[in-house]
Order: structure tokens, then C-alpha cells, then sequence
């Protein structure tokens, strides 16, 4: 990863001139990010405007000695082409071609790909959509859904093991459990659509005589096999788990855990309800886990289901919630602090989807839109793709009929066109083998610049990893496809010069790997044929 060795250099530059200075601080990690403008190098660092004040220097004579050191450094590698100070004191890098010619290689030819991490001992379990099942999924669900698959996919080329998990909220007690009871037995029409009253007729026959939260959690039962074949068949997520509420009542789970908090002097009593004293670990207020009418809350539940996660080894732990928990992610990190868990636990919040253009699917079944009538719509390659475009912590306003256009201004189709593109060039080139490459004749700017995009997967990868901003994925997907367009544009791939031929032909086989494992990533197609 070239990110990282540039991290490691600027590391050594600066710990040498610390040396020299006698000056002691804690480095830390050196930020380092690829700017979008080209003029600013490949990229770029802000060491020295954060840390001057410890040189007691100004930002621009700190970045002026520590390129000093670098260049000092680099005279045996040959990593950099040119070292920039620009404006209060950043520091712009540009690579050397010599250094992206080798990455190019390691694509093509080295058995491990650059992307692909060593395996890490650390189990992650990620766990998403977990909708109730008291109806398909809607496009809300569908945020969550599609942003936890992408995510345990990158967490898998990072080199953990993944698990991938859906917690069914079926609790007889519950209640919406309760309610689609009702609403099975006729009593309400809480939930009753036309989906729910084909449900229901079938099971005429089996929900006579049944008390209201029996008839629930039949239906529930019912509704979710429909859920679970969904999401394999049309949302292509494969589930390794799926955790039943009412299982962890049946297996004695919830009681284990209220026991073992009463033991720790943690719950007390309060007008007849049993509350967790969480306002003692800084929380504004305690929560009820057990009702005055006896029946325990969700959130009890949800510590006997995370104490499980524990117990099955888990050390990193990720919640995708919806946006109406977010009042349930302080309570629930202090719960796992409570049972003592000492490896990481994350809960990312989605906000909410609009459509854009979706007039005619609001109206074909009312308030509630189903994710099955989005992706029969717009195709499930769109889905995935215009879902992940946005930061989950952001609104999405779904631009159905731009999903739907086939053109250049629909940026998925322009990827797909790509790929395509370059499929078709690699069909009609079948007679050259790429194999005694003169790599030293890919010099043109549209090729460099080809270079530079390809070779930055395992960074994207890694920043990804860091803060889970996925929006990066089919940017990054974007601007691939738009570096290869523009080569593909300027430079003639199959002419009279062979050795030309064959060095370009190899950068083409190099961005398709790429834009593949891109698409990989996102669980999009990848297609021969436009």
C-alpha cells in the first residue's frame, strides 16, 4: 500500500529531525490523504501546521526541513518524483513513475493482489437490516442492508472472518408482535396491507383459537421465511446467521442475564418495574428492563443477545441500526461495558431514504414502499449502487429515473460501460500475449494518470476500514472508469508499435482486475456486453 509506506517515510524523516532538534512529543500516526486536485501531488500531508508548535517553527520552515530529511531518505528508494511545500505549510508528494509502474506489475502479476490483507486471528460479527418481521422490507431497510453486506465484504479483504448476522424480533411479549395478532385475528389494522391479508387468509385455518400473541408470532414466523428468501434470492446477501428473540427467552437466556445483573447490584425496583441503574455509569437516566405488567423490554433482550455475541468469541462487534434507534446506542454501549467486553463494539446509525421520482411506486401499495417493488423497478445492481453513494450518516434522496437512464450521466452505466469497454478491447486483442512488457513506454499523461487511480485500491480499502464512509467505493468506481475513458480516448491501444500494444494492453487487463474487484465489492455486476 502506497499510503502506508509514504506514512513510514515521512515517520522516519521526522523522527531523524527530532533527533537533531531534540525534540520529544509522541508522534502518533502522520495523516496522509490523495488530494482531489492533481496540482496538490499524489498525496498530500499536514504534519507540519499540526505539529510546528512542539519545533517551536512555522509550519512552512518545518515542512521545508522535513522534505529535506525525506528527499535525504529517498535517495534509496526513489519513491518520490517531486517534493512540494505549498500554501501555510502542506506537504505535496508526486510518486515516481518508477514506483507506479511497479505497483501496475504487483497487479498483474504478483500471486497476492495488493488488496488483499494478511488473515488477522480477530472474529467480526456484523449485524444488519434485523427489521421486524412484520412486513417485507422496505426501502429504509434496504440502506442497512445493502451498506452491511459492502461493509462485511471489505472487512473479508481486510482479512478478518465475518459473520454476518439478522436479529428476528419475534418475542411473543413484544408489541408489535401483539399487534400483528390483532391484526391477524381481525381485531385491528395496525399493519393489514395486501400482502398481510394473503398471509392471513392462508392461515385462516391455523390461527383459529389462538390468543393474540400466538397468532402474532405465527404470522411473524410466516412473514419472515418470506424476508429470509428475499434477501438471498433478490437481494444476493447471503445471512450466516439468523437470531430468534423468542429462542433466547426459550434457551433461558434473558432470565440468565437479569440474574446475573441483579446479582452485580445493578437492578432495583420503582413503581412496580425492574430498572438498570445505568445514570451510575454516567447516563442521564436508568432504563426499565422489566415492566410493572411483568413483561421484560427490548432492551433487555438486547444485552442477553449482545452477552451472546460474546460468549461466541466475537472481539469486534458492529451494530447497523435504523434511524429510529438511535436513542438505544448509548444504553446499549454502557450494557456491553456492564458485561465486561473488552474488544470493539461500533453501532453505525442510517438515516432516512426519499425517493426521487417515485410517485408511481408510493402509490401502487400506499404510504410504505417495498424494497422488492424498488429493485423490480430500477434492476439490483442500481440499488446496491445508488444506496451506497451517500454517507449512511447522511438523508438519501433516491433519483429513481436517474438510475433507470441508460446514459453517461447515470454514473453507474458509465461504470458498467467501462468494464464493458474494456472487455471488448481485451476480445479483439486475443492474438498478443502480455507477457515481455517494455513498461518504460507508458509515459502519456492519460496512461499515468490511469496508473495512479488503479493503484490506490488498497488505500481506499484501508481509509474505508477506518471510518466506514463506503461512499468512497463507487466514487472511487467513478473515477476509475472516467481515467480509462479518457485513455481509452487519447491513446490508441491497438496500433502499429507492438511493444506499445502490448504495455497498454497490460494497463487495460490491470484496470479491469481493478474496476472488477471494485464492483466485487459492492456486489454489483461486472458485464461483458453493453
Amino acid at each position: 500500500m502506497l499510503e502506508r509506506k509514504i506514512k513510514n517515510l515521512l515517520s522516519k524523516a521526522v523522527k531523524k529531525l527530532q533527533k537533531k532538534e531534540g525534540v520529544c512529543f509522541k508522534l502518533g500516526e502522520i495523516e496522509v490523504e490523495a488530494p482531489k486536485e492533481k496540482e496538490h501531488g499524489d498525496y498530500s500531508s499536514n504534519f507540519a501546521l499540526t505539529t510546528a508548535k512542539f519545533f517551536n517553527k512555522n509550519p512552512v520552515q518545518l515542512a521545508q526541513e522535513i522534505k529535506r530529511e525525506l528527499e535525504a531518505l529517498d535517495k534509496k528508494f526513489g519513491f518520490f518524483k517531486e517534493i512540494k511545500i505549498a500554501g501555510p505549510g502542506f506537504i505535496n508528494l508526486f510518486i515516481s513513475e518508477k514506483i507506479l509502474r511497479k505497483s501496475l506489475k504487483e497487479i498483474l502479476f504478483k500471486k497476492e493482489k495488493p488488496w488483499k490483507f494478511k488473515k488477522k486471528k480477530k472474529k467480526v460479527l456484523v449485524e444488519f437490516i434485523s427489521a421486524n418481521p412484520t412486513g417485507p422490507l422496505h426501502i429504509g431497510n434496504g440502506r442497512g442492508a445493502f451498506f452491511g453486506d459492502c461493509l462485511a465484504k471489505i472487512l473479508e479483504r481486510a482479512g478478518y472472518k465475518v459473520q454476518r448476522e439478522y436479529f428476528i424480533n419475534d418475542a411473543k411479549h413484544n408489541s408489535q408482535i401483539r399487534e400483528l395478532g390483532k391484526t391477524a385475528l381481525g381485531i385491528s389494522q395496525s399493519y393489514l396491507n395486501e400482502y398481510l391479508k394473503k398471509k392471513i387468509e392462508k392461515l385462516k385455518d391455523k390461527l383459529k383459537n389462538l390468543k393474540e400473541e400466538e397468532a402474532g408470532f405465527l404470522l411473524a414466523n410466516e412473514i419472515q421465511k418470506d424476508i429470509q428468501c428475499f434477501i438471498k434470492e433478490k437481494l444476493k446477501i447471503k445471512f450466516d446467521k439468523f437470531v430468534s428473540e423468542q429462542k433466547l427467552f426459550d434457551q433461558g437466556k434473558v432470565d440468565q442475564i437479569f440474574n446475573q445483573l441483579q446479582k452485580k447490584n445493578l437492578v432495583y425496583e420503582r413503581e412496580g418495574a425492574k430498572w438498570l441503574k445505568l445514570s451510575q455509569f454516567g447516563l442521564p437516566k436508568d432504563e426499565v428492563l422489566i415492566r410493572k405488567d411483568g413483561s421484560p423490554t427490548y432492551f433487555l433482550s438486547d444485552i442477553a443477545y449482545h452477552k451472546n455475541k460474546i460468549e461466541r468469541g466475537f472481539k469486534k462487534i458492529i451494530n447497523i441500526w435504523g434511524a429510529d434507534h438511535q436513542g438505544h446506542v448509548e444504553r446499549m454501549k454502557t450494557a456491553m461495558k456492564i458485561l465486561g467486553f473488552k474488544g470493539e463494539f461500533e453501532i453505525l446509525i442510517s438515516q432516512i431514504v426519499t425517493l426521487k421520482g417515485g410517485e408511481k411506486l408510493s402509490k401502487r401499495k400506499g404510504r410504505v414502499i417495498f424494497l422488492e417493488d424498488l429493485i423490480e423497478e430500477i434492476g439490483l445492481d442500481a440499488c446496491r449502487f445508488f444506496y451506497l453513494t451517500r454517507s449512511l450518516y447522511t438523508p438519501l434522496d433516491f433519483d429513481i429515473e436517474l438510475a433507470k437512464e441508460k446514459s453517461q450521466r447515470n454514473p453507474l452505466f458509465y461504470i458498467q460501460y467501462a468494464h464493458a469497454r474494456i472487455c471488448s478491447v481485451l476480445k479483439k486483442a486475443k492474438k498478443y500475449k502480455i507477457r515481455k512488457i517494455n513498461w518504460e513506454l507508458l509515459s502519456h499523461p492519460k496512461e499515468i494518470e490511469l496508473i495512479k487511480k488503479i493503484i490506490q485500491l488498497p488505500d481506499m480499502i484501508q481509509r474505508c476500514l477506518k471510518d466506514y464512509e463506503l461512499q468512497r467505493i463507487p466514487n472511487y468506481a467513478r473515477e476509475i472508469a472516467t481515467a480509462f475513458h479518457q485513455f481509452y480516448e487519447e491513446c490508441k491501444i491497438i496500433g502499429e508499435n507492438k511493444d506499445l500494444t502490448q504495455a497498454r494492453l497490460a494497463l487495460v487487463l490491470a484496470t479491469k482486475i481493478v474496476l472488477k474487484e471494485v464492483l466485487n465489492l459492492m456486489g454489483i455486476s461486472a458485464p461483458e456486453k453493453m
